[in-house]
Protein backbone atom coordinates (compact mmCIF):
# COMPACT_ATOMS: atom_id res chain seq x y z
CA UNK A 1 0.00 0.00 0.00
CA UNK A 2 1.36 3.38 -1.32
CA UNK A 3 2.47 5.41 1.86
CA UNK A 4 2.05 9.36 0.64
CA UNK A 5 2.55 13.04 3.07
CA UNK A 6 0.59 15.64 2.30
CA UNK A 7 1.75 19.33 3.05
CA UNK A 8 -0.91 22.59 2.48
CA UNK A 9 0.89 25.79 2.34
CA UNK A 10 -0.89 28.53 4.06
CA UNK A 11 -3.10 29.61 1.15
CA UNK A 12 -4.62 25.67 0.64
CA UNK A 13 -5.98 25.78 4.06
CA UNK A 14 -6.50 29.80 3.72
CA UNK A 15 -10.61 29.88 4.79
CA UNK A 16 -13.35 27.38 5.41
CA UNK A 17 -13.63 26.83 1.08
CA UNK A 18 -10.17 26.33 1.01
CA UNK A 19 -9.87 23.40 4.03
CA UNK A 20 -12.99 21.80 2.23
CA UNK A 21 -11.49 21.80 -0.93
CA UNK A 22 -7.65 20.45 0.96
CA UNK A 23 -10.20 17.39 2.96
CA UNK A 24 -11.36 16.43 -0.87
CA UNK A 25 -7.87 15.97 -2.11
CA UNK A 26 -6.98 14.19 1.21
CA UNK A 27 -10.32 12.08 0.02
CA UNK A 28 -9.44 11.18 -3.03
CA UNK A 29 -6.06 9.51 -2.03
CA UNK A 30 -7.37 7.83 0.38
CA UNK A 31 -10.35 6.05 -1.98
CA UNK A 32 -7.24 5.11 -4.35
CA UNK A 33 -6.03 3.21 -1.37
CA UNK A 34 -3.00 5.32 0.01
CA UNK A 35 -2.06 5.49 3.55
CA UNK A 36 -1.87 9.35 3.78
CA UNK A 37 -0.54 11.66 6.71
CA UNK A 38 -0.58 15.43 6.36
CA UNK A 39 1.78 18.78 7.44
CA UNK A 40 -0.10 21.50 7.39
CA UNK A 41 0.86 25.48 7.41
CA UNK A 42 -0.86 28.45 9.33
CA UNK A 43 -3.98 30.12 7.63
CA UNK A 44 -2.71 32.78 5.09
CA UNK A 45 -1.56 35.95 7.16
CA UNK A 46 -2.09 33.86 10.67
CA UNK A 47 1.64 34.33 11.63
CA UNK A 48 2.16 37.96 10.73
CA UNK A 49 -1.05 38.60 12.99
CA UNK A 50 0.16 36.77 15.80
CA UNK A 51 3.71 38.55 15.45
CA UNK A 52 1.87 42.10 15.41
CA UNK A 53 0.04 41.14 18.67
CA UNK A 54 3.59 39.82 20.16
CA UNK A 55 4.78 43.44 18.96
CA UNK A 56 1.78 45.16 20.53
CA UNK A 57 2.49 43.88 23.79
CA UNK A 58 5.88 43.98 23.84
CA UNK A 59 8.44 44.52 21.04
CA UNK A 60 11.17 42.44 22.80
CA UNK A 61 9.20 39.60 23.14
CA UNK A 62 11.48 36.73 24.34
CA UNK A 63 11.50 33.95 21.85
CA UNK A 64 10.58 31.45 23.73
CA UNK A 65 7.20 32.90 23.99
CA UNK A 66 6.87 33.87 20.34
CA UNK A 67 7.46 30.63 19.48
CA UNK A 68 4.80 29.29 21.72
CA UNK A 69 2.55 32.44 19.80
CA UNK A 70 3.16 31.62 16.36
CA UNK A 71 3.24 27.52 16.55
CA UNK A 72 -0.51 28.27 18.01
CA UNK A 73 -1.09 29.35 13.74
CA UNK A 74 -0.91 26.05 12.69
CA UNK A 75 -2.51 23.84 15.65
CA UNK A 76 -5.99 25.89 14.27
CA UNK A 77 -5.43 24.49 10.51
CA UNK A 78 -4.83 21.15 12.11
CA UNK A 79 -7.59 20.75 13.71
CA UNK A 80 -10.01 22.79 11.25
CA UNK A 81 -8.49 20.31 8.44
CA UNK A 82 -9.32 17.03 11.07
CA UNK A 83 -12.40 18.68 11.60
CA UNK A 84 -13.76 18.59 7.87
CA UNK A 85 -12.15 15.11 7.27
CA UNK A 86 -14.64 13.78 10.01
CA UNK A 87 -17.28 15.56 8.50
CA UNK A 88 -16.79 13.43 5.81
CA UNK A 89 -16.50 10.32 7.80
CA UNK A 90 -12.63 9.62 7.45
CA UNK A 91 -11.07 8.55 11.47
CA UNK A 92 -8.49 12.20 11.58
CA UNK A 93 -6.96 13.18 14.06
CA UNK A 94 -4.72 16.37 14.85
CA UNK A 95 -1.21 16.53 16.34
CA UNK A 96 0.54 19.53 17.20
CA UNK A 97 4.98 18.76 16.70
CA UNK A 98 5.68 17.44 20.30
CA UNK A 99 2.62 15.19 19.91
CA UNK A 100 3.81 14.40 16.59
CA UNK A 101 7.23 13.13 17.85
CA UNK A 102 9.41 16.00 16.44
CA UNK A 103 11.74 16.31 18.54
CA UNK A 104 14.51 19.44 17.63
CA UNK A 105 17.53 21.76 19.25
CA UNK A 106 16.34 24.45 21.77
CA UNK A 107 17.48 27.46 18.96
CA UNK A 108 14.02 29.28 18.92
CA UNK A 109 12.39 30.62 15.62
CA UNK A 110 15.49 28.57 13.69
CA UNK A 111 15.23 25.39 15.46
CA UNK A 112 16.93 22.01 13.34
CA UNK A 113 15.15 18.69 13.59
CA UNK A 114 17.09 16.09 15.72
CA UNK A 115 14.53 13.79 15.21
CA UNK A 116 10.71 12.60 14.74
CA UNK A 117 9.19 9.93 16.45
CA UNK A 118 6.62 8.26 14.02
CA UNK A 119 5.36 4.72 14.77
CA UNK A 120 2.58 5.84 16.21
CA UNK A 121 1.98 7.82 13.59
CA UNK A 122 2.39 5.00 11.23
CA UNK A 123 0.43 2.68 13.29
CA UNK A 124 -2.93 5.12 13.26
CA UNK A 125 -1.94 5.09 9.28
CA UNK A 126 -2.16 1.37 9.31
CA UNK A 127 -5.38 1.37 10.89
CA UNK A 128 -7.01 3.68 7.92
CA UNK A 129 -6.72 6.68 9.73
CA UNK A 130 -5.33 10.41 8.88
CA UNK A 131 -2.74 11.85 11.11
CA UNK A 132 -2.86 15.69 11.03
CA UNK A 133 0.24 17.27 12.01
CA UNK A 134 1.34 20.95 12.61
CA UNK A 135 4.03 22.06 10.43
CA UNK A 136 6.98 24.24 11.53
CA UNK A 137 7.13 23.34 14.94
CA UNK A 138 9.15 20.69 17.24
CA UNK A 139 9.88 20.45 21.24
CA UNK A 140 13.05 20.19 22.78
CA UNK A 141 14.79 18.17 25.44
CA UNK A 142 13.27 20.39 27.54
CA UNK A 143 9.51 20.19 26.79
CA UNK A 144 9.91 23.95 25.23
CA UNK A 145 7.72 24.45 22.27
CA UNK A 146 10.32 25.05 19.47
CA UNK A 147 9.53 26.68 15.58
CA UNK A 148 11.75 26.25 12.66
CA UNK A 149 11.81 29.60 11.27
CA UNK A 150 10.07 30.63 8.08
CA UNK A 151 8.94 28.31 5.51
CA UNK A 152 9.58 25.49 8.00
CA UNK A 153 6.18 23.54 7.01
CA UNK A 154 7.92 22.47 3.96
CA UNK A 155 10.88 20.64 6.55
CA UNK A 156 8.51 19.86 8.54
CA UNK A 157 6.77 17.12 5.98
CA UNK A 158 9.81 16.55 4.53
CA UNK A 159 10.80 14.93 7.62
CA UNK A 160 7.99 13.47 8.25
CA UNK A 161 7.80 11.62 4.90
CA UNK A 162 11.52 10.11 5.79
CA UNK A 163 10.40 8.94 9.11
CA UNK A 164 7.30 7.59 7.73
CA UNK A 165 8.85 5.89 4.86
CA UNK A 166 6.60 7.42 2.11
CA UNK A 167 6.71 6.90 -1.27
CA UNK A 168 6.63 10.50 -1.78
CA UNK A 169 6.20 13.93 -0.15
CA UNK A 170 3.69 15.68 -2.14
CA UNK A 171 3.69 19.51 -1.32
CA UNK A 172 0.41 21.47 -1.98
CA UNK A 173 0.69 25.12 -2.96
CA UNK A 174 -1.19 27.79 -4.90
CA UNK A 175 1.08 27.11 -7.75
CA UNK A 176 1.34 24.02 -10.18
CA UNK A 177 4.53 23.34 -10.49
CA UNK A 178 8.34 24.84 -11.43
CA UNK A 179 8.95 27.20 -14.30
CA UNK A 180 11.84 27.58 -16.65
CA UNK A 181 11.74 30.89 -15.23
CA UNK A 182 9.14 33.62 -13.48
CA UNK A 183 5.76 33.21 -16.14
CA UNK A 184 5.59 37.47 -14.87
CA UNK A 185 8.32 38.02 -16.93
CA UNK A 186 8.29 35.59 -19.61
CA UNK A 187 4.62 34.52 -20.24
CA UNK A 188 5.50 31.21 -22.42
CA UNK A 189 7.32 30.11 -19.57
CA UNK A 190 7.38 26.27 -19.27
CA UNK A 191 6.38 23.83 -16.49
CA UNK A 192 9.01 21.68 -15.63
CA UNK A 193 8.17 18.08 -15.41
CA UNK A 194 11.29 16.87 -13.19
CA UNK A 195 13.98 19.28 -11.80
CA UNK A 196 17.14 17.51 -9.89
CA UNK A 197 17.53 18.02 -5.90
CA UNK A 198 20.53 20.47 -6.77
CA UNK A 199 18.91 22.67 -9.53
CA UNK A 200 16.04 23.17 -7.26
CA UNK A 201 18.30 24.11 -4.37
CA UNK A 202 20.19 26.65 -7.03
CA UNK A 203 16.51 28.13 -7.52
CA UNK A 204 15.76 27.92 -3.97
CA UNK A 205 18.57 30.03 -2.78
CA UNK A 206 17.98 32.67 -5.86
CA UNK A 207 15.01 33.87 -4.07
CA UNK A 208 12.22 30.97 -5.79
CA UNK A 209 10.00 30.76 -2.76
CA UNK A 210 8.06 27.79 -3.95
CA UNK A 211 10.45 25.34 -1.84
CA UNK A 212 12.42 26.03 1.40
CA UNK A 213 15.96 24.95 0.93
CA UNK A 214 16.25 23.09 3.82
CA UNK A 215 13.61 21.01 2.67
CA UNK A 216 15.31 20.38 -0.61
CA UNK A 217 18.62 19.98 1.26
CA UNK A 218 17.15 17.30 3.61
CA UNK A 219 14.94 15.30 0.70
CA UNK A 220 18.39 15.67 -1.31
CA UNK A 221 20.28 13.67 1.80
CA UNK A 222 17.63 11.46 2.31
CA UNK A 223 16.86 10.83 -1.36
CA UNK A 224 13.19 11.44 -0.53
CA UNK A 225 10.73 12.36 -3.82
CA UNK A 226 8.78 15.95 -3.79
CA UNK A 227 6.15 16.69 -5.83
CA UNK A 228 5.05 20.57 -5.72
CA UNK A 229 1.86 20.93 -7.11
CA UNK A 230 -1.76 22.74 -6.98
CA UNK A 231 -4.32 22.14 -4.67
CA UNK A 232 -6.34 24.96 -6.67
CA UNK A 233 -6.30 22.63 -9.57
CA UNK A 234 -5.89 18.73 -10.20
CA UNK A 235 -3.26 19.48 -12.59
CA UNK A 236 0.66 17.42 -12.54
CA UNK A 237 3.15 19.59 -11.04
CA UNK A 238 7.14 19.02 -10.87
CA UNK A 239 8.42 16.29 -9.28
CA UNK A 240 11.48 17.19 -7.36
CA UNK A 241 14.18 14.12 -6.98
CA UNK A 242 17.34 12.88 -8.43
CA UNK A 243 18.77 13.99 -11.38
CA UNK A 244 17.47 11.59 -14.54
CA UNK A 245 20.52 10.11 -16.43
CA UNK A 246 17.99 8.17 -18.53
CA UNK A 247 18.24 10.99 -21.10
CA UNK A 248 20.70 14.00 -22.73
CA UNK A 249 19.67 17.00 -20.74
CA UNK A 250 19.31 20.23 -22.14
CA UNK A 251 22.30 23.01 -21.34
CA UNK A 252 20.24 24.68 -19.29
CA UNK A 253 16.84 23.75 -17.44
CA UNK A 254 16.07 27.61 -16.08
CA UNK A 255 16.53 30.76 -15.83
CA UNK A 256 16.41 32.55 -11.85
CA UNK A 257 16.77 36.03 -10.70
CA UNK A 258 16.94 38.34 -7.75
CA UNK A 259 16.53 41.68 -7.14
CA UNK A 260 17.42 42.42 -3.41
CA UNK A 261 21.11 42.56 -3.25
CA UNK A 262 23.49 45.18 -2.73
CA UNK A 263 27.19 45.39 -4.34
CA UNK A 264 29.89 46.67 -1.44
CA UNK A 265 33.69 47.25 -2.56
CA UNK A 266 36.61 47.91 0.19
CA UNK A 267 39.74 49.42 -1.94
CA UNK A 268 43.36 49.29 -0.91
CA UNK A 269 43.56 47.05 1.95
CA UNK A 270 46.78 45.18 2.69
CA UNK A 271 47.39 42.49 0.43
CA UNK A 272 48.18 39.44 3.01
CA UNK A 273 47.22 36.03 4.07
CA UNK A 274 43.74 36.21 6.08
CA UNK A 275 42.61 39.77 4.61
CA UNK A 276 39.32 38.14 3.54
CA UNK A 277 38.57 36.41 6.64
CA UNK A 278 39.56 39.93 8.21
CA UNK A 279 36.92 41.61 6.21
CA UNK A 280 34.40 38.96 5.99
CA UNK A 281 34.56 37.66 9.82
CA UNK A 282 32.56 40.65 11.04
CA UNK A 283 30.06 40.59 8.58
CA UNK A 284 29.56 36.69 9.34
CA UNK A 285 28.96 37.80 13.40
CA UNK A 286 26.32 40.47 12.01
CA UNK A 287 24.41 37.59 10.41
CA UNK A 288 24.78 38.82 6.97
CA UNK A 289 24.90 36.64 4.29
CA UNK A 290 27.94 37.45 1.62
CA UNK A 291 26.94 35.82 -1.93
CA UNK A 292 29.42 36.89 -5.07
CA UNK A 293 32.83 37.47 -3.92
CA UNK A 294 35.93 39.08 -6.53
CA UNK A 295 38.92 40.21 -5.17
CA UNK A 296 41.49 42.25 -7.56
CA UNK A 297 44.88 42.54 -6.47
CA UNK A 298 47.25 45.42 -7.22
CA UNK A 299 51.08 45.68 -7.94
CA UNK A 300 51.25 48.07 -4.91
CA UNK A 301 50.83 45.38 -2.42
CA UNK A 302 47.35 46.61 -2.13
CA UNK A 303 43.72 44.48 -2.78
CA UNK A 304 39.97 45.63 -3.12
CA UNK A 305 37.40 43.23 -2.12
CA UNK A 306 33.67 43.13 -3.64
CA UNK A 307 31.18 41.22 -2.61
CA UNK A 308 26.81 41.09 -2.45
CA UNK A 309 24.95 40.93 0.73
CA UNK A 310 21.39 41.12 0.51
CA UNK A 311 19.95 44.89 0.34
CA UNK A 312 18.27 44.71 3.66
CA UNK A 313 21.67 44.81 5.11
CA UNK A 314 23.13 47.16 2.71
CA UNK A 315 23.46 50.01 5.29
CA UNK A 316 24.73 47.60 8.56
CA UNK A 317 27.57 46.74 5.70
CA UNK A 318 28.57 49.53 4.76
CA UNK A 319 29.04 51.23 8.58
CA UNK A 320 31.06 47.83 9.23
CA UNK A 321 33.21 48.07 6.47
CA UNK A 322 34.00 51.77 6.78
CA UNK A 323 34.81 50.95 10.46
CA UNK A 324 37.12 48.30 8.91
CA UNK A 325 38.64 50.17 6.53
CA UNK A 326 39.72 52.38 8.95
CA UNK A 327 41.65 49.58 10.87
CA UNK A 328 43.20 48.13 7.94
CA UNK A 329 44.56 52.21 6.62
CA UNK A 330 42.44 50.68 3.46
CA UNK A 331 41.46 53.72 0.98
CA UNK A 332 37.58 53.95 0.79
CA UNK A 333 34.55 51.97 0.87
CA UNK A 334 32.34 52.06 -2.29
CA UNK A 335 28.04 50.69 -2.33
CA UNK A 336 25.57 50.47 -4.76
CA UNK A 337 22.53 48.88 -3.41
CA UNK A 338 20.44 48.86 -6.83
CA UNK A 339 21.71 45.50 -8.35
CA UNK A 340 20.39 42.84 -8.86
CA UNK A 341 21.68 38.90 -9.77
CA UNK A 342 20.53 36.60 -12.95
CA UNK A 343 21.35 32.93 -13.00
CA UNK A 344 21.09 30.17 -15.80
CA UNK A 345 21.08 26.77 -14.14
CA UNK A 346 21.04 23.10 -15.28
CA UNK A 347 22.65 19.78 -14.79
CA UNK A 348 23.23 19.52 -18.61
CA UNK A 349 25.99 22.09 -18.26
CA UNK A 350 28.49 18.98 -16.96
CA UNK A 351 28.01 17.84 -20.99
CA UNK A 352 27.81 20.76 -22.68
CA UNK A 353 30.50 23.23 -23.41
CA UNK A 354 30.59 26.94 -23.70
CA UNK A 355 27.40 27.96 -21.61
CA UNK A 356 28.66 30.42 -20.01
CA UNK A 357 30.01 32.13 -23.11
CA UNK A 358 26.79 31.82 -24.95
CA UNK A 359 25.52 33.92 -21.54
CA UNK A 360 27.97 36.42 -21.76
CA UNK A 361 27.31 37.06 -25.68
CA UNK A 362 23.76 37.32 -25.36
CA UNK A 363 23.76 40.03 -22.45
CA UNK A 364 26.43 41.71 -24.87
CA UNK A 365 24.42 41.86 -27.75
CA UNK A 366 21.35 43.50 -25.13
CA UNK A 367 24.05 46.14 -24.08
CA UNK A 368 23.87 44.67 -20.58
CA UNK A 369 27.30 45.16 -18.56
CA UNK A 370 28.12 42.45 -16.36
CA UNK A 371 29.81 43.95 -12.90
CA UNK A 372 30.28 40.46 -11.30
CA UNK A 373 30.26 36.30 -11.89
CA UNK A 374 30.07 33.46 -10.17
CA UNK A 375 30.32 29.82 -11.41
CA UNK A 376 29.26 26.25 -9.88
CA UNK A 377 29.12 23.01 -11.75
CA UNK A 378 25.24 23.99 -12.54
CA UNK A 379 24.87 27.20 -12.33
CA UNK A 380 26.45 30.67 -13.37
CA UNK A 381 25.27 33.78 -12.20
CA UNK A 382 26.19 37.65 -12.84
CA UNK A 383 25.38 40.84 -11.24
CA UNK A 384 24.21 43.79 -13.20
CA UNK A 385 21.93 46.94 -12.60
CA UNK A 386 18.55 45.90 -11.44
CA UNK A 387 17.17 47.64 -14.48
CA UNK A 388 18.38 45.05 -16.69
CA UNK A 389 16.96 41.99 -14.76
CA UNK A 390 13.80 41.07 -16.99
CA UNK A 391 15.59 42.10 -20.48
CA UNK A 392 18.42 40.18 -19.41
CA UNK A 393 16.08 37.05 -18.15
CA UNK A 394 13.99 37.00 -21.43
CA UNK A 395 16.96 37.17 -23.97
CA UNK A 396 18.40 34.38 -21.93
CA UNK A 397 15.01 32.38 -21.98
CA UNK A 398 15.31 32.73 -25.95
CA UNK A 399 18.93 32.10 -26.41
CA UNK A 400 18.98 28.37 -24.80
CA UNK A 401 16.13 27.39 -26.61
CA UNK A 402 13.66 27.83 -23.80
CA UNK A 403 10.74 29.33 -25.24
CA UNK A 404 10.43 26.43 -27.40
CA UNK A 405 9.88 23.86 -24.92
CA UNK A 406 6.50 22.62 -25.14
Amino acid sequence: MMRVVHKYGGTSVGSLERIRATAKIIQCDLERGYQVAVVVSAMSGETNRLLSLAHDVDADASPRELDALVATGEQVSAALLAMELQRLGIKAYSYNGAQAGFRTDNSYARARIKGVQSDHLMARMEAGEVPVVTGFQGVDEAGNITTLGRGGSDTSAVALAIALKAEVCDIYTDVDGIYTTDPRIVSHASKLDHISYEEMLEFASLGAKVLQTRSVEMAMRFNMPIHLRSSFEDVPGTMVSGEDTGMERAEITGVAYHRDEAKVTIKGIPDQPGIASRVLGPIADANINVDVIVQNVSEQGHTDLTFTVPRVDYATTMKLLNGLCSELNGDKVTGDNGVAKVSIIGVGMRSHAGVARKMFDTLAKENINIQMITTSEIKVTVVMDEKYVELAVRALHSAFGLDSRD
